[in-house]
């Protein structure tokens, strides 16, 4: 099955909803998978995928965490809660789903960080991941 950039997208809204969630809540992956499913239209969504994200930032919180903060201006714990659900997604996406370009990756964040965040987070967001991408010689030829 072809994979839609519309239904990533929107998968890609909820997992930053849900990470965020988790964050405040401490909630489990599965509490908040029930509760998305029950108080979102999920259609028109890669399913699979928004639980694969929230999965993968949960699972891997500390390992991204750690390749977040150099590229970082103050502590993790100190940035905005949306700005760091964005960034955690993103750093997900680029450590563990190299099928993505990074270009991608990097352009549905400043997006999220545009719908869900404050009027600047694009910014940050852009920012952080651009030094993350040269410096992890990620970046696309």
């Amino acid at each position: 099955m072809k994979m839609k950039p519309a239904e990533r997208r929107r998968a890609r809204q909820f997992a930053v909803q849900a990470v965020y969630q988790w964050q405040i809540t401490g909630a489990t992956f599965g509490q908040i998978i029930d509760q998305f499913t029950v108080d979102q239209d999920l259609s028109k969504t890669d399913v699979p995928y928004f639980k694969e994200l929230l999965s993968g930032v949960i699972n891997h919180i500390e390992t991204l965490d750690e390749k977040l903060s150099p590229y970082l201006s103050r502590k993790i714990n100190d940035v905005d809660m949306v700005d760091i659900a964005i960034l955690r997604l993103a750093m997900f996406e680029l450590s563990f789903r190299t099928d993505v370009p990074h270009k991608v990756v990097l352009n549905e964040a400043i997006e999220l960080a545009k719908d869900f965040a404050t009027d600047e987070s694009y910014k940050f967001v852009n920012g952080v991941l651009d030094k993350a991408l040269r410096s992890l010689k990620l970046r696309d030829a």
